[in-house]
C-alpha cells in the first residue's frame, strides 16, 4: 500500500488510533510480536507518526568500504533510500543491533521532512540529538550515539523484509508510533484492526470516565455486557 492508495478513512484511523489498543486487537487475532518496544521520539512534540514502511537495512561495516566516496554514493542504500523513500511514507531501519553509531543525523533527517516523509523510525540510536529535538518532525529512536553510521554498520539494502527491533516489517506494512513505541500492522488487515482499536479507545474512555466518577472496576473493566449496553447508550447521546 502507498500513501497515494490509503483511503481517507484509514489516515483518519491511523492518525488516532493508540498503540496500547492496536496491540490489544492485534492480540485477538493471534498476532503478539508487532510492537516495538523501548523507543520513543525525540521531540517530544512530534510523538506521533503513521504510514506505509520503507525498509532500510544495515549489517556490520567492513572497514574497506567505510570511505568518503562510498558514502557519497548515490546509489549507497541508505542515501539513495533518502532521495526515493516516497512521501507519506515512514523510513524504518533495523540497525541489526548496533548501537554505537547514529542511524541518521539533522541534515538527513531535515532532507526527509522537506520531501514530505511521515517520518524516521530506527532501533538504534540518533546523533545530532539537539537539532533532532528542535525539529518539527517525528523521529524514533532507541538513545543518541555521536559516530556516524558508517563507524560502525553499513546500510547493505532497501525495500526488502527486515527485523526492526525484533519485529519482522515487510515493505508496505503499516507503522504507527506514539509515546508508547512502535506498532507495525501487516497491510492486509492494518484497516480493520485500527479501526476496532479507536472504537476500543473509545469505550476506554467511557470506562475511563465511569472509574473517576467512583465505580468499581468490577464489571466495569473489562467491560460486562450491562457496561457495554451503558456506553452504546452513553455514545448515542453524544452524537
Amino acid at each position: 500500500m502507498t500513501n497515494a492508495t490509503m483511503t481517507d478513512e484509514a489516515r483518519e484511523l491511523y492518525s488516532q488510533a493508540t498503540t496500547a489498543s492496536l496491540t490489544a486487537q492485534l492480540v485477538k487475532r493471534g498476532l503478539r510480536t508487532r510492537a516495538i518496544s523501548n523507543i520513543a521520539p525525540i521531540n517530544p512534540d512530534t510523538p506521533r507518526v503513521f504510514g506505509p514502511a520503507y525498509t532500510l537495512r544495515y549489517i556490520p561495516m567492513r572497514e574497506d568500504l567505510a570511505t568518503g566516496e562510498a558514502m557519497a554514493n548515490p546509489e549507497n542504500p541508505q542515501r539513495k533510500a533518502i532521495e526515493v523513500v516516497p512521501a507519506g511514507h515512514v523510513l524504518i531501519a533495523d540497525t541489526n543491533g548496533m548501537d554505537v553509531s547514529g542511524t541518521f543525523g539533522d541534515i538527513l533527517v531535515a532532507r526527509l521532512k522537506v520531501r514530505g516523509v511521515a517520518g524516521v523510525v530506527s532501533d538504534g540510536p540518533m546523533r545530532d540529538i539537539a537539532e533532532l529535538e528542535n525539529i518539527d518532525f517525528p523521529v524514533f529512536a532507541r538513545g543518541n550515539a555521536a559516530p556516524p553510521s558508517y563507524a560502525s554498520m553499513l546500510a547493505a539494502d532497501a525495500q526488502v523484509p527486515i527485523g526492526c527491533g525484533g519485529v519482522a516489517v515487510f515493505p508496505g506494512d503499516i507503522v504507527i508510533g506514539d509515546p508508547d513505541g512502535i506498532v507495525i500492522l501487516p497491510a492486509a488487515i492494518a484497516e480493520e484492526v485500527a479501526r476496532a482499536a479507536v472504537e476500543q479507545d473509545q469505550l476506554e474512555a467511557y470506562v475511563r470516565q465511569r472509574v473517576e466518577s467512583g465505580d468499581s472496576i468490577v464489571g466495569v473493566y473489562p467491560p460486562n455486557e450491562k457496561t457495554k449496553a451503558d456506553y452504546e447508550a452513553w455514545k448515542a447521546k453524544q452524537r
